[in-house]
């Protein structure tokens, strides 16, 4: 069997390259970056993935430098692109160009990986450093302005590129794999799948037998496919499905949730509510003591204390019910972009932690090296798990649905300490002055922190405004000028559009904000007044976020639309083209009627991902 190997350098999107390749007809199979140079020599070819270190720093990864001398064709993708240039004596410098986001290169259409495709790409970046001098015997074959975004060596076979083709927002990223498997490694096998459903189901069996399994429900598709698959795997009875609601869960979703899971035939299906718990509680994490989540502001903590809670609330109802601890299983609907942006060492032991997920605590770490968790999704992307929704037969609005994530509508409260605000220096308010000196607008930075991605890194960051035109912004300029802002000011990785006014301010106001009924409440409404009335668009995920911003009043609403195929990069949904103009004013309206004395702007999210992230925190 023809074979490829994938080497890790710890970047986010490794899984998706293997994922790709498996697209593509070939097996693959990923190694750490350290991997010993004789463990590849049943491997036709190799690829190094990006990663968040620097090839020129004491940050280095160590590697087998034996691997460029195997005789095999060798694909170097972002940091892979930058070692293999390294190693081969060219030079790479971090002071060259930063980029993050889609951009446009021009390629050599008559070098081998870019046979058949136009001269202008357009590309996903995410790096800080850059090869400035190719290495001997290597030649540049795209650029990006005048930075070097691609070389290659026709001799070895060997090419780098500084953008990623395995995700969605580089547009011809599947041909250039193409090229680089069937004509430069030249494989002509075609691997075909094992059917995923029998796998899983065969997995399930061994692993739990006869013993009793919780699965945790939220309703979303990736947990349903779980309880689906250990429907088909085990005895009824045996299955105990618990839906927790954390009172951070959308308008009546808990009661449709439950109706939905009644249907899938799940016959021990418990309901708990724990608004209060979640509110409340104090855990210890590593030994630090931590929250009550009314009190906390940082969202990684945030994150960390509700997946701990989650847990808590599991093992509370397994004592309850009388279950043996020691002999239960819990199943979860975890993906690998979970395990991967959790920074799971077992997953990937360079990729940097971007947020930790409620499906990968500290706990359920402990659980799984007992042998305790049962993961059917680990392997598999969002959108593989929705065709194996459809396969097994689930009803479209299960398989369908909107990802929300377990913490709920916690992490898009942006809670604010004015205490611990960071002062925005004059630096950056005359470099952000100076982007938009020849536009229509005007922009502010604010102190107000959100995560993002940046070069493989997690980032927290500032949030950067723009006010013009309102709802009659133009696209295409407003988009330009937010990834310069991302691109150049490196203190801010998103950036808002205020639509539902055209009136400047002198100054928009921070508040202090923390988890309350009152905000929850607010954003629970506002929520479903957005995704009502933008559920006919174009986009993979749309929700609103309360950020504690304003001129006289204390909130402003964000509304973020994604559009992606496997949220490990995505853009925002473009007005008039994913979205309905109409649908984001009447949207903005109704938010306005109901909360003009409360809320201030009603706010559109222009930012990738990278650099931002889809959710907020």
């Amino acid at each position: 069997m023809e074979k490829l190997a994938i080497l890790d350098c710890g970047g986010q999107y490794t899984k998706v390259i293997d994922r790709r390749v498996r697209e593509l007809g070939v097996k693959s199979d990923i190694f750490p970056i350290n991997v010993k140079s004789e463990n590849l020599k049943e491997y036709k070819s190799i690829i190094l993935s990006g990663g968040p270190n620097s090839v020129s720093s004491n940050q280095r990864l160590k590697f087998d430098e034996k691997i460029f001398e195997l005789g095999i064709p060798v694909l170097g993708i972002c940091y892979g692109m930058q070692l293999m240039s390294d190693y081969f004596g060219g030079t790479v410098d971090s002071n060259v160009v930063k980029e993050y986001g889609q951009n446009e290169i021009k390629v050599d259409t008559k070098s081998p990986i870019f046979d058949e495709l136009s001269e202008k790409q357009q590309v996903l970046m995410s790096h800080g450093d850059t090869v400035k001098i190719p290495p001997k015997g290597f030649e540049v074959i795209a650029k990006s302005g005048e930075a070097i975004a691609a070389i290659g060596n026709t001799e070895k076979k060997m090419y780098g590129l500084q953008f990623h083709p395995e995700v969605d927002l580089t547009e011809g990223g599947m041909k250039i794999l193409e090229n680089f498997i069937r004509k430069i490694a030249e494989y002509k096998e075609v691997y075909a799948l094992d059917d995923r459903i029998q796998s899983s189901i065969k997995m399930i069996k061994e692993k739990v037998k006869d013993n009793k399994v919780v699965v945790l429900v939220s309703g979303g598709v990736d947990s349903a496919v779980t309880a689906a698959l250990l429907i088909k795997s085990l005895d009824p009875e045996n299955i105990y499905a618990i839906h927790i609601d954390s009172g951070f869960m959308r308008k009546n979703e808990s009661d449709i949730i439950c109706e939905n899971l009644k249907k899938l035939g799940l016959k021990n299906l418990i309901r708990e509510n724990a608004k209060d718990y979640f509110y409340n509680t104090i855990v210890e994490i590593d030994g630090q003591k931590m929250g009550p989540l009314v009190d906390v502001v940082e969202p990684e903590a945030k994150r960390q204390i509700i997946g701990e809670i989650f847990i808590k609330i599991a093992n509370n109802v397994i004592e309850r019910l009388g279950l043996d601890p020691k002999n239960t299983f819990i199943a979860q609907g975890t993906l690998r972009p979970d395990l991967i942006e959790s920074g799971n060492p077992d997953i990937s032991g360079y990729a940097h932690k971007i947020k930790t997920h409620h499906n990968d605590v500290t706990i359920i770490r402990e659980a799984r090296k007992k042998g305790l968790i049962v993961e059917t999704n680990s392997d598999w992307h969002k959108d593989e798990v929705r065709k194996v929704a459809r396969k097994l037969g689930l009803e479209e609005k299960i398989a369908a649905r909107q990802p929300f994530p377990g913490p709920g509508l916690a992490i898009r409260l942006i809670c604010h300490d004015k205490n611990e605000e960071v002062v925005i220096s004059n630096e950056e308010v005359e470099k952000i002055n100076e982007i938009v000196k020849d536009t229509d607008e005007k922009a502010f930075i604010l102190p107000i922190k959100s995560v993002g991605v940046q070069g493989d890194c997690r980032s927290y960051r500032n949030l950067a405004l723009l006010q013009g035109k309102g709802i009659d912004f133009d696209w295409s300029s407003v988009a330009t000028t937010a990834k310069k802002i991302t691109d150049s000011i490196n203190t801010i990785n998103r950036v808002g559009y205020i639509i539902n006014s055209k009136q400047v301010p002198e100054k928009i106001n921070c508040y202090d904000m923390r988890i309350n009924d009152e905000c929850v409440e607010m954003l629970r409404e506002v929520d479903n007044i957005v995704t009502s009335n933008l559920e006919k668009s174009k986009v993979s995920q749309t929700f609103a976020v309360l950020v504690p911003i304003g001129v006289t009043k204390k909130y402003s609403v964000a509304i973020r639309t994604f559009v992606t195929n496997d949220f490990m990069t995505g853009r925002p949904g473009q007005i008039g083209k994913d979205v309905q103009k109409e649908a984001i004013i009447k949207a903005t309206n109704e938010i306005m009627d109901k909360y003009s004395d409360k809320i201030e702007f009603v706010i559109y999210d222009v930012t990738s991902k990278p650099p931002a992230t889809c959710e907020w925190q």
